[in-house]
């Protein structure tokens, strides 16, 4: 059985080797020993029952055959709080000649803050040997049931920074054509940058507009494309309500989605059940497949399966279930049903 629970202390040396296979441009969990740390550490400090302003709920799938940590994922609680969150925002300016009887239109790149303050959905990944058997639907979506049992956490508007494009060698077009010119490093080492700190983007990034038309094709076709590896969990968000609404990554161009709290499927379709334990086998036909978790803080817990229920509001849960979500018989679990098998 997959589990998703809170990070801990002793899970440090899992996260150093899912940084290890994370690649290029996955900015939030670099294999880098002090970002690393500084991450764990900052997601330990925000599972307390006051936490930070700018918290950081970091996750991990476990295996409970193995105990082996295969995966991560995270909400941060606000961004650009303490220091400014900047994107691009793609705009369109018409210019109109009436002498030359001309219309014609541009689009525009425009450095700004426009998300200070939401919450973000960050630090994805799973481990390409567990991609199968719903594990990435879990993994991405349990977050979102941790969402809607601690609203209070966070801000009513969220945002996910996608991975933006890059070749099989770890190259982006988008950070040749333009942050080259004024950073002169290659496109990995801007990213380790950035997952230390965001400080010199400030310091070096040009606040001019850039219009996108003086950029080589090959850099124009990739803002706000998706990075291969991050399709299917940009799929998943999109089920969710998520949108692309013209805000990309300023250093790899990729897409920001963005949805109000309330309106993600996860949170509006939850529903609260009481635990019955039942450890005697249910008819297959009776079964309904969910993501099922529990509604505790630092000991919160979700796993997916195939369950029935007692009554509208009673849900069967067989020990094993019970035991992994850490509830007992009569507590309150927090059900959604999966819409639909989902190849991740």
């Amino acid at each position: 059985m997959m589990i998703v629970r809170p990070i801990t202390a002793a899970d440090h040396d899992a996260l150093w080797h899912i940084a290890e296979k994370t690649g290029s441009g996955f900015t939030s969990l670099q294999p880098n020993a002090s970002s690393v740390k500084k991450k764990l550490t900052r997601a330990l400090a925000s599972w307390q029952e006051i936490p930070p302003d700018e918290a950081l709920y970091l996750l991990v799938m476990e295996n409970l055959l193995t105990g082996q940590v295969v995966g991560v994922c995270g909400i941060e609680s606000a961004i650009g709080l303490s220091a400014p969150c900047y994107n691009y925002k793609v705009s369109t300016n018409i210019h109109v000649s009436k002498e030359l009887d001309m219309r014609i239109r541009h689009e525009i790149l425009t450095v700004c803050s426009d998300h200070t303050g939401y919450s973000e959905l960050c630090t994805l990944f799973l481990d390409p040997e567990y991609r199968h058997s719903n594990n990435g639907y879990l993994l991405s979506k349990s977050r979102l049931l941790f969402l809607a049992a601690h609203p209070e956490r966070f801000s009513n508007n969220i945002i996910a920074e996608m991975r933006g494009y890059s070749d099989s060698e770890g190259h982006s077009p988008f950070w040749e054509a333009l942050g080259r010119h004024f950073f002169a490093v290659d496109y990995d080492t801007v990213d380790l940058q950035v997952s230390k700190n965001k400080d010199f983007i400030t310091e070096l990034m040009p606040r001019h507009p850039v219009y996108v038309n003086l950029l080589p094709e090959k850099a124009q076709l990739v803002i706000g494309k998706t990075h291969n590896n991050t399709v299917a969990a940009r799929k998943i968000l999109e089920n969710e309500g998520f949108r692309y609404t013209g805000y990309v990554d300023i250093v790899d161009a990729g897409p920001l989605l963005e949805t109000p709290v309330d309106s993600i499927h996860t949170v509006r379709e939850s529903s609260l059940y009481r635990v019955n334990i039942n450890p005697y086998t249910v008819r297959p036909e009776s079964r309904r497949s969910c993501l099922v978790a529990n509604e505790k803080l630092n000991k919160f817990r979700c796993i997916i399966g195939h369950f029935s229920f007692e009554t509208p509001d009673v849900i069967n849960l067989t020990p094993a279930q019970a035991e992994a979500l850490l509830v007992s018989e009569g507590n309150l679990i927090r059900i959604v049903p999966m819409v639909k098998k989902v190849r991740t």
